[in-house]
């Protein structure tokens, strides 16, 4: 090998082991990557430009896009409202292939952030029957679509750039299907081993809110559980106020009629959920928030104060908020906070002031749970067009030749044109690290290739096999991938290993399409650590759960995903 090809493998493991010890800014690491083969010229400025304006890049940029206004659209509110009632199993069921469907279309972090509320709060299930589960049904269902994980489109884009026509949008979805069916399963077999979560609500005070049943109004003659007014998040119906007679407590199967006085109590920043209720009016609302007001939020994985101190970060100032404590891996912090280093995942306990809900950097850092700050929640047409207009988006370019990235293009446009979705809120969360990520990515995979490592990589992984036939080949590509998905991250080792895969196939003269796809399942497959993947980090600290649970828990249904996945794939993709 020539100097510049050891030098090219040594920015590849120095990538490697750089995600490795800095899993919070894996876009530093690939943007770092990049610099180095624009500089040992592996790569051109042209191959980087190339490269940032990939289609199948653009697509997932405009996905995650539009799932900011999808996340203020009332289906995961009606979802949840749906999901636990009845007993305990039909629940169970309800909860993890809600989550699953759902995720199938929808940033699978966002359902679960926005389920986590719910079933934290339910009375019939212990939560921690439940979150562990709800993170691999997201993750299961995330496998669905091409659109179900950043994974898949983050493979698209690499596939598109080997010159290759984009993955149709099932593509994924016989293979993920059959895995998602056995692997809830074993889910629910071995639900009964987790650990019940102790239950410790965080103490806020309480509010009252009232809200009418008008004359014309979709609610009346229907019961309070038909309705969807039993399970709402954050808000619970104490009373009903019917000429004049309290009732209370109120039944799930009591009917609503006209003029009845419905009143909640909670959490009064969800009060605008209400309004998304055909024919539920307010008409008294308590404003005036104390400082004293107590808001629980989840760091977001992107967020800018990772990595950070609360001294360091400026959280006061950022903010207008003092940290109250911390919940991580199952300990409360509290006291002096000031040096503790923020991780993604991390529940914090905020005192919010009265400039909180005005800050325009808080979609960017935070899930907020709980507390004051009023949700810009979609209502009426907006909200339905938002909903219909993506499945119309996804239905044109399944069934036309239209591609997906134009008709993103045409729904965002409608979004922004209609006030779903606004420019500053673009500006605002637009998501600079998985395009950091994904240009990384493609340009490390082009210098691979550029360098000759590529082929060079794929001749020795076929020396190795000696002569073992090219199922073989596709299973260790398969571990190879899984196992770099539980020490780094899903959308980092589908960008690591793709190159490797694909030229593997190249050397063994076979379709590349079944070694693509190995990568992209075997990427998201990570059941076993509570590091591999978003979703697991947020349950991980939700449940309180250890990571021994996760290893437990995660290793049956790790082995039958990848005995699923590497039996369907041959099959729905031949060599």
């Amino acid at each position: 090998m020539s100097v510049m090809q050891w030098l090219m493998i040594l920015v590849f493991l120095a990538t490697f082991i750089g995600l490795l010890k800095y899993q919070h800014i894996p876009e530093r690491i690939f943007a770092g990557a990049t610099l180095v083969c624009l500089a040992a010229s592996f790569v051109t400025s042209a191959d980087i430009l190339n490269n940032a304006v990939n289609s199948g890049l653009v697509t997932l940029l405009l996905l995650v896009l539009c799932s900011f206004a999808f996340e203020r659209t009332s289906v995961l509110r009606r979802l949840s409202a749906l999901m636990i009632n009845g007993s305990r199993f039909k629940s169970t069921i309800k909860t993890l292939l809600g989550a699953a469907i759902a995720s199938a279309v929808m940033n699978n972090t966002a359902v679960v952030a926005t389920l986590i509320g719910t079933i934290k709060k339910n009375t019939l299930i212990n939560p921690g029957k439940l979150l562990l589960p709800l993170s691999y049904a997201a993750i299961l269902g995330g496998t669905l679509t091409l659109v179900g994980t950043s994974t898949n489109l983050i493979v698209n884009s690499m596939w598109i750039e080997q010159g290759q026509q984009s993955l149709a949008f099932f593509d994924f979805t016989l293979i993920g299907a059959s895995a998602l069916v056995v692997c809830l399963f074993i889910i629910i077999i071995q639900v009964k081993n987790l650990p019940d979560m102790k239950i410790s609500a965080l103490q806020t005070d309480e509010y009252l809110l009232e809200a009418e049943v008008s004359n014309s109004s979709k609610l009346i003659g229907k019961t309070i559980e038909e309705n969807g007014l039993r399970n709402l998040d954050s808000l619970f119906l104490v009373e009903v106020v019917r000429n004049g007679r309290l009732i209370s407590p109120v039944a799930p199967d009591e009917m609503l009629q006209a003029k009845d006085k419905l009143i909640f109590t909670g959490d009064i920043s969800k009060v605008l959920i209400l309004q998304q209720f055909d024919g539920l009016s307010l008409y008294a609302e308590q404003d005036g928030l104390l400082r004293e007001n107590l808001s629980e939020v989840l760091i977001k994985p992107d967020s800018a104060v990772i990595g950070k101190s609360l001294k360091t970060a400026g959280f006061r100032a950022r903010f207008d908020a003092a940290v109250v404590a911390i919940r991580r891996e199952g300990d409360t912090l509290s006291g002096k906070l000031g040096d503790i280093i923020i991780q993604p995942g991390d529940f914090l306990v905020l005192a919010v002031g009265p400039d909180f809900c005005s800050r325009t950097n808080l979609t960017k850092n935070f899930f907020i749970l709980s507390g004051h700050q009023p949700d810009n929640m979609l209502s009426g047409w907006r909200d339905q067009m938002t909903v219909f207009g993506f499945i119309l988006t996804v239905t044109v370019s399944v069934f036309t030749g239209l591609t997906l990235l134009k008709c993103l293009i045409f729904y965002i446009a409608l979004l922004i044109t209609t006030g779903c979705l606004t420019v500053n809120e673009i500006k605002r969360r637009f998501p600079l690290e998985i395009w950091m990520i994904v240009l990384g990515a493609l340009t490390l995979a082009k210098a691979m290739d550029n360098s000759g490592i590529a082929t060079l990589f794929a001749t020795s992984f076929e020396s190795v096999l000696q002569g073992q036939s090219t199922y073989f080949a596709l299973i260790a590509i398969f571990i190879i991938t899984l196992l770099i998905t539980e020490l780094v991250t899903n959308n980092a080792a589908a960008a690591l290993v793709f190159p490797i895969a694909y030229n593997v196939a190249l050397a063994l003269d076979v379709s590349p399409l079944p070694f693509v796809m190995a990568v992209a399942f075997a990427a998201s497959g990570s059941f076993i650590s509570p590091y591999g993947y978003q979703t697991n980090v947020m349950v991980f600290n939700a449940g309180n759960y250890k990571v021994s649970d996760f290893i437990k828990f995660g290793i049956p249904i790790s082995i039958a995903y990848s005995v699923v996945v590497l039996t369907m794939i041959p099959r729905v993709f031949p060599f």
